[in-house]
């Protein structure tokens, strides 16, 4: 779009060429222009709009500027960034390639022209955005929203405009395997905040249950037996099921007074058997369980007799 009589920039190459000219470059005078408006961008910390080009596994390739950028999956926003089960690097990549083409607001994280480096952040963004809003909460605060998303650690809670995180140790007093046996995404729950640590929200689902524990004694009792349902076989043992609330774990040195090769040979996931409760923390939230001690139990009169000589 360069036509006579216009008014350019341009860099000087070379003073003299085989010709004789003074040879100049357009596109060497746009370079270094972009790289300095780039880097005031930076020292400012002005948003701007970014294309996203191309994806891999690691992130997004950007152009801003004209110039070529890269935004690290981990600088992307709590809304966009790919949570997939086992951190499958395929599955990742998909989410990825959904925002080719699009246009996201950025931060300048990183720019060095030397090096051709400018890495971008839309997460900073979020992050800033969130400030006001996170300092009408506190700790001790108890909200409600909806579960956006699941993973193996937790689960997330959007309210307000905000997500918070709910670690799997916080979702429930009983012990469980996946978020997924207690709650799905889209469902409405409440949670206490336990922390909040800049732009990252800290939640507690149990917190706001009682705790069960603190009342184990009325139910259970040492030298009681009971049954109860395997859920987990682990190579230390068997957590057990006494009720939806209260699971025990019946050590592998518990199960049998003979050496155990082969813990299928005594139980399986699902199986109820009876069980001798031979431990009781309720402060510390532990039961002990014993198959061994059941074995002793239902000895002939006899034969203990004979092991007692």
């Amino acid at each position: 779009d360069v036509k006579t009589g216009d008014d350019v920039e341009a860099t000087v190459v070379d003073l003299e060429n085989e010709n004789g000219e003074v040879e100049l470059s357009f596109r060497f005078a746009g370079h270094r222009k972009a790289w300095d408006h780039l880097l005031e961008l930076f020292r400012v910390g002005t948003i701007v709009e970014a294309k996203v080009l191309e994806a891999s596994k690691g992130g997004l390739l950007i152009r801003l500027e004209n110039v070529a950028g890269f935004l690290p999956v981990s600088q992307l926003s709590p809304d966009n960034y790919p949570r997939v089960a086992g951190g499958d690097k395929s599955k990742i990549l998909e989410k990825l390639k959904t925002f080719i083409g699009t246009v996201m607001e950025v931060k300048i994280i990183d720019v060095n022209e030397n090096e051709e480096k400018l890495i971008v952040s839309e997460k900073v963004v979020w992050e800033e955005r969130q400030k006001n809003v996170i300092s009408k909460f506190k700790i001790g605060d108890v909200i409600e929203g909806e579960v956006s998303a699941l993973a193996d650690f937790g689960a997330f809670v959007k309210f307000d405009i905000l997500e918070g995180l709910v670690h799997i140790s916080e979702i429930a007093w009983q012990r469980i395997d996946h978020p997924r046996d207690i709650m799905k995404v889209g469902d409405k729950v409440k949670a206490e905040i336990i922390g909040i640590d800049g732009s990252k929200v800290f939640l507690s689902m149990k917190k706001l249950i009682q705790d069960p524990w603190k009342s184990v004694g009325d139910r259970y009792r040492v030298g009681q037996v009971v049954k109860g349902k395997v859920l987990k076989a682990n190579p230390f043992g068997f957590f057990v099921e006494l009720d939806p609330e209260i699971h025990g774990l019946a050590h592998i040195s518990e199960l049998s007074k003979k050496p155990v090769q082969n813990m299928t040979d005594i139980a399986k996931v699902g199986d109820e058997l009876d069980f001798m409760i031979v431990s009781l923390e309720p402060e510390q939230h532990r039961l002990g369980l014993s198959l061994k001690a059941m074995e002793e139990k239902d000895k002939p009169a006899e034969e203990k007799k004979e092991e007692k000589a």
